[in-house]
């Protein structure tokens, strides 16, 4: 490719609404252009890198043994009314009529798509196990769209979903993908973790994210610093301590506490560190009552553990503060566990402690030297708090550290949900009409072109792994208005590269030395070759890699040049 033919807009100008690093450097090197909100073209820079992306991710689920199929972006939706998603999708899912009045989605999403297929084409048992994949555009209302491509409305995905006559089956394929995943991941050159997760609306059982780590990863994830483990903070669990808890000391007394309401007012007021207070939150209950969830001072709620348990309701729900108040005849920070109206269920850490302070149940008053079992009822214990740095690992090995991450990829062993919800049937070995087991799993391919920039890139633009640069190499003639030798080599470098199958570019554009190699830095090409007099006169090309400080002096041949390739 020849940059005089190529439509490069670069830009020295930092776009006023990016706010992450990514998508500013996508907008200054031209990789694309925004249409609307959440919105964007794919310039052909950018398209070229996505596509590299596409070409991975299609060879390994090959290798893997998926099947490539292409499902339409429009559904009916009849499909999502059968699996009870048309109401639990919420804004995010574009819904519209068409002439006729009917209703459809654009698809967000394909489980109900890719059942209703297989509810027509998969009979028997010996057409399982199979495993369908598309590369698709999908769209998401986002309430907010930012980060560019990063978190757009519009986006390209790679979505396979897997049919098994059983669980064993079913497990085995979540594996496979894994491994899939983790060489797609690999081959991209990420740096990235696989992380348990919580499945979230798509639903199942067990799931596990591919994270790119990454600053503006919007995702916090807990990493053991000695082993193994890996989770979404979402996901990560806490474990119970075993140790019993400390005998009483103090005796139980009331501390006037007039406007103290929040766990930190309260610990300064008092002088008792957070760790030992004991916050009482109030949620609705699964029977449609209040139910209380006690948590040490220092700790945070986490929602989606608490949607789990089997008294609390969910989607996870706050009770109202005026139903509070009723119950408890008190202002809201003023709850506590003693002569408490509603049952409780205690977080693990929070049910450890002894000589607690917490709310008296009355306005502005508070308990010190409480002790469960003595003062109030011991209650149930559970896993309900967000973890944090520095808890010892779920593992047990070594402590919790906290990294930050971007979501490329998803998988999950879904089950029945979908297959059971559509009545979706095969028949066994006795000819038996059985509900198959289902695996989903996904990767965002446009936004992994994001993701990589966020932890590759400097000052000077973007820096492509190998695998997935636009180009790899660029070759940049100096003075070539004046030097008929120094255009010659180019040509004759630029053509033998090409001959040699390497995706090789000439910036033929006449530019001088600094903006040249401004642009090819901004674009972040891997590899760049300088070709003027001076070196040529040694029979030399100046070599760049663009992770590299400093260029070195190569032999002007291509031989050299494919030397430095690898």
């Amino acid at each position: 490719m020849r940059l005089s033919r190529f439509p490069l807009s670069t830009t020295k100008e930092t776009p006023a609404d990016a706010e992450i690093i990514s998508h500013r450097l996508m907008l200054r090197a031209g990789l694309i252009r925004k249409l609307g909100a959440g919105l964007y073209t794919w310039m052909p820079l950018g398209l070229r890198v996505m596509r590299k992306v596409e070409t991975i991710v299609r060879e390994e689920m090959n290798r893997a043994g998926a099947l490539e199929l292409l499902m339409p972006t429009v559904q009916p939706a009849e499909l999502w009314q059968e699996s009870g998603r048309w109401n639990v999708m919420g804004d995010e899912m574009l819904r519209f009529k068409d002439r006729h009045k009917n209703d459809f989605a654009y698809s967000p999403t394909a489980e109900e798509a890719v059942t209703s297929h297989v509810r027509q084409d998969i009979r028997s048992y010996k057409q399982l196990p199979i495993n369908y994949y598309q590369i698709q555009t999908k769209f998401r209302d986002e309430r907010r769209p930012r980060f560019g491509v990063m978190r757009a409305r519009e986006f390209v995905m790679k979505d396979a979903y897997s049919f098994h006559m059983d669980m064993d089956s079913l497990v085995a394929e979540y594996y496979n993908m894994r491994a899939a995943y983790t060489r797609i991941f690999t081959r991209i050159g990420a740096d990235f973790r696989a992380v348990q997760a919580d499945s979230g609306n798509i639903g199942g059982a067990a799931s596990e994210e591919f994270h790119i780590l990454a600053g503006a990863g919007e995702d916090l994830l807990a990493v053991s610093t000695e082993g193994d483990y890996a989770a979404n903070v979402e996901a990560a669990i806490t474990r119970a301590s075993g140790l019993p808890a400390p005998a009483p000391i103090a005796a139980m007394e009331t501390v006037s506490t007039p406007g103290q309401k929040t766990c930190e007012q309260v610990s300064k007021f008092m002088n008792v560190p957070l760790t030992g207070k004991v916050k009482l939150l109030v949620a609705k209950a699964a029977d449609g009552g209040l139910i209380g969830i006690a948590l040490r001072g220092d700790h945070e709620l986490n929602e989606i553990k608490a949607a789990k348990h089997p008294k609390i309701a969910s989607p996870f729900e706050m009770a109202k503060i005026e139903d509070v108040q009723a119950g408890f005849g008190c202002e809201v920070g003023y709850l506590g566990p003693v002569k408490c109206p509603i049952e409780v269920i205690a977080d693990y850490a929070a049910a450890e402690i002894g000589d607690f302070v917490c709310g008296a149940n009355e306005n502005n008053a508070h308990l010190k030297g409480v002790n469960w079992g003595r003062d109030c009822a011991e209650p149930e214990t559970a896993d309900l708090r967000t973890i944090v740095e520095g808890d010892p690992s779920p593992d047990g090995k070594g402590t919790i550290k906290l990294l930050r991450g971007i979501e490329g990829g998803h998988i999950f062993q879904l089950g029945q949900k979908y297959t059971k919800a559509m009545n979706l049937t095969v028949l066994d070995e006795k000819g038996e009409a059985v509900t198959p087991q289902m695996g989903c799993y996904g990767i965002g391919v446009s936004r992994m072109v994001a993701a990589v920039i966020e932890q590759s890139f400097d000052a000077n633009g973007i820096i492509w792994p190998d695998a997935i640069a636009p180009f790899r190499v660029i070759v940049t003639p100096i003075g070539t208005d004046k030097s008929q030798a120094a255009k010659d080599a180019a040509e004759k470098l630029y053509a033998d590269l090409i001959a040699a199958g390497v995706e090789a570019v000439l910036d033929d554009r006449g530019l001088r030395p600094g903006p040249m190699f401004a642009d090819a830095d901004l674009i972040g090409i891997p590899h760049r070759i300088v070709i003027g007099d001076k070196g040529l006169a040694n029979s030399q090309f100046e070599y760049k890699h663009r992770r590299a400080e400093k260029a070195e002096m190569i032999a002007a041949t291509v031989a050299a040049v494919l030397a430095k390739l690898g």
